[in-house]
């Protein structure tokens, strides 16, 4: 960990487009704050190419991004390739439900506070989960099985059924059911999970949930899969591939609390130690 102190380069301010849309009294007040306690290049992107072209040409200034967790993970996506980038700031600026990421990370939520932090905070180094396909996770990632589609017949099948037969009886109450085997009635998908090479859960057993997430100390990814009415099984690893065969279903994940992606039949996340560094509050 190291202080970060007003940069020698100054500061890049990338404004998020959506964050100024939403919330522009923050965006404000993290220039007026940002511009008053260093030399701050403000920029407004109003594209993800214009984002990216901003950051290329940063120069020695450190990069402060005012937006949601979408930017800093965009942020982090472009800025992990390059070598001894240096640190990122965040000034949250979003809905509640679009900070889920900075608020797990220990990022303020409060303008004011999270620039005073861009200036004058400590650099703490992170580990990063890095996708086969280029994608990055900067906290964790979840998957989880999706419930199958409900089948509906036409309504007006349905309606002349009620018409024509009589009511049934109201069932009896069913006996609670045993500890083991609650939640059996709970989404359930068959996925093969390999840890570092070695198979942690074979495509037999049925799965409720993956996790995966980095260690705020570093170290090995931690994995948690859960099954329906049985223990979980925890695994660390530097590689985790989750993976479906034949004709198993593909399965979606979300990453950093974002919306899931499209479905995928294969995906391998490896952990890079330290690949990425955050600016926090010194206490």
């Amino acid at each position: 960990m190291s202080h970060a102190g007003a940069p020698v380069g100054g500061l890049l301010v990338l404004v998020d487009p959506v964050a100024r849309r939403l919330d522009g009294e923050s965006v404000r007040i993290a220039k007026d704050v940002l511009s008053a306690g260093a030399a701050a290049k403000i920029c407004l992107p109003d594209s993800q190419e214009e984002f990216a072209r901003a950051l290329a040409r940063r120069g020695h200034r450190r990069p402060v991004v005012v937006g949601d967790d979408g930017a800093l993970v965009r942020a982090v996506g472009l800025l992990h390739r390059e070598p001894a980038y240096g640190a990122v700031s965040l000034v949250p600026v979003g809905p509640a439900g679009s900070l889920a990421l900075a608020r797990s990370l220990g990022v303020p939520l409060s303008a004011v506070f999270a620039a005073r932090a861009a200036l004058d905070g400590v650099t703490r180094p992170r580990d990063l989960l890095v996708d086969d396909c280029g994608g990055v996770v900067l906290g964790g990632l979840r998957i989880a099985a999706q419930p199958a589609p409900s089948v509906r017949g036409p309504g007006g099948y349905r309606s002349l059924l009620r018409t024509l037969l009589p009511a049934p009886a109201p069932a009896p109450a069913p006996a609670p059911a045993p500890a083991a085997a609650r939640g059996a009635g709970r989404p359930v998908q068959s996925l093969r999970v390999e840890v570092d090479g070695a198979v942690l859960v074979e495509e037999d057993r049925p799965v409720e949930e993956v996790a995966v997430r980095t260690r705020e100390d570093g170290g090995p990814a931690r994995v948690v899969v859960r099954f329906p009415g049985g223990a979980p099984l925890a695994a660390a690893g530097e590689a985790v591939t989750v993976s479906v065969t034949g004709t198993g279903s593909a399965f979606r994940y979300r990453a950093d609390h974002a919306q899931p992606g499209p479905p995928v039949r294969r995906r391998t996340w490896t952990r890079r130690p330290g690949a990425w560094s955050l600016t926090l509050p010194r206490s």
